[in-house]
């Protein structure tokens, strides 16, 4: 396929991307969109400044710690786009706009299983650590966040075989090779994202929550406040 193909599929996955993101939301708060933006540079930096490439353009990097932590901070929508923004621009930045492709749609993917997680299943917000009921609050968030970054494992190598096949033009087997190395190494980056972005939560939640920078969700308090309470 050729680069202005490219750039063009490239374009109409991100208005389809940032149109489903609006309906979704309908609105983005200041917070919400100052704290994307934050996420988005910090994902660019992880991959930028910490990454390890591998044979075949894959690499282990710390990017996807962020689209995890920007999701169970706020939202998917808002963690999904701070992953795809800042890891999709890095792509760009090399001269990629095939891998942006994938990368736009891939991390956007984590955002939204990790927010939907976090927020839907394990009840993170408004909770602390002695407010956990079924499963330890530390667990909660542990699963919150390697559930988005679990399905990037079978995920990543899936979009990666069709688009080194469609896009890039490479020969079946070639693909299915690489799609083999990006599957161990996705693996590894995964493991070591969930760590990194369950020891982060941690860390910034409770400062964010005091000074009143995240989302409130059906009129429940923030943790600060249940403890006033």
């Amino acid at each position: 396929m050729s680069t202005t193909a490219l750039w063009l599929l490239l374009a109409a996955v991100v208005v389809v991307i940032l149109f489903v993101s609006v309906l979704y939301k309908r609105a983005f708060t200041p917070h919400e969109l100052a704290l994307t933006g934050v996420m988005a540079a910090l994902s660019f930096v992880a991959y930028l400044f910490f990454r390890v490439p591998f044979y075949g353009g894959s690499s282990f990097h710390l990017g996807n710690t962020f689209t995890a932590l920007a999701a169970l901070l706020m939202d998917g929508v808002s963690g999904g786009l701070a992953g795809a923004i800042g890891l999709a621009l890095a792509d760009i930045l090399a001269g990629d706009p095939g891998y942006a492709v994938t990368t736009f749609v891939l991390k956007f993917i984590i955002g939204v299983v990790c927010g939907a997680t976090a927020h839907k299943l394990c009840k993170l917000d408004g909770a602390g650590p002695a407010q956990g009921r079924r499963l330890p609050y530390i667990a909660r968030v542990a699963v919150s966040a390697g559930s988005g970054l679990l399905v990037n494992v079978f995920t990543d190598p899936l979009l990666g075989y069709f688009r080194n096949v469609y896009l890039f033009g490479q020969p079946y087997t070639a693909a299915q090779a690489l799609a083999a190395v990006a599957g161990g190494v996705t693996l590894v980056n995964s493991l070591v994202s969930t760590v990194c972005a369950v020891l982060l939560y941690l860390a910034v939640r409770p400062a964010l929550d005091r000074a009143g920078l995240l989302p409130r969700r059906g009129g429940k308090p923030g943790l600060h406040q249940a403890k006033r309470a």
